[in-house]
């Protein structure tokens, strides 16, 4: 289906620890499609992912329209069309088949950085994410396995002094133990780090500034 533009992009989620601007509530005022990217949900009406955020393009999003992939729950008042359509770019789409979710993450260097807050685990600090770095808490030197349960989070100056020595030998402790987390514990930490663009009609369906019942 070609749909003719009718006419860059704007802030779209950043890491952790990135410089960027404060976020905003809507699309950007240059009139962009790219500015009217859709927020995916689960077939439970639960977005797909926190961090990253779940979004689609909006030539995707119009693309599982086309294909019936996804129901429409909210839309943008920006228009596109073609000689014989036109439709209002969707804003939430959900999907209509439910996608289970994995339960073990991938071990990745992003993921130990997700499960431990992006925060260093021997001195708490929370540098920028270039800064970030993983460390063995048992040396591979000394034996240690590259594993969830053996890696954590570090600032710079912590894995320096830290080296290939053991935590006594370091005088240095763990603020938390390494473990292997569950996707649903990352994607819960994942909330704490709302992107740079939350359209207003996502805040239905996300819960960073939800008030918890007591």
């Amino acid at each position: 289906m070609n749909v003719a533009l009718t006419t860059s992009i704007a802030d779209m989620p950043a890491a952790p620890g990135a410089r960027t601007s404060s976020a905003t509530s809507g699309p950007s005022t240059s009139g962009s499609l790219e500015a009217c990217p859709a927020l995916v949900l689960n077939a439970d009406f639960r977005p797909l992912s926190y961090f990253p955020l779940s979004v689609w393009s909006w030539q995707d999003a119009v693309k599982a329209v086309c294909l019936d992939r996804v129901n429409i729950l909210s839309e943008y008042e920006r228009m596109v069309r073609s000689p014989s359509f036109e439709m209002r770019l969707p804003s939430v789409i959900a999907l209509k088949d439910f996608v289970p979710m994995v339960q073990r993450p991938a071990f990745t260097r992003f993921n130990v950085f997700l499960r431990d807050r992006f925060s260093c685990q021997y001195c708490g600090t929370k540098p920028y994410l270039a800064d970030l770095t993983f460390d063995h808490v048992v040396p591979r030197s000394r034996g240690g396995r590259t594993s969830w349960t053996n890696v954590v989070t570090a600032c710079s100056p912590c894995n320096l002094k830290k080296g290939s020595k053991l935590l006594p030998e370091a005088r240095m402790h763990l603020r938390s133990q390494p473990y292997a987390p569950t996707n649903w514990q990352l994607q819960d930490n994942g909330r704490a780090y709302p992107p740079n663009f939350l359209h207003e009609s996502w805040r239905d369906y996300l819960y960073w500034d939800s008030e918890l019942e007591s």
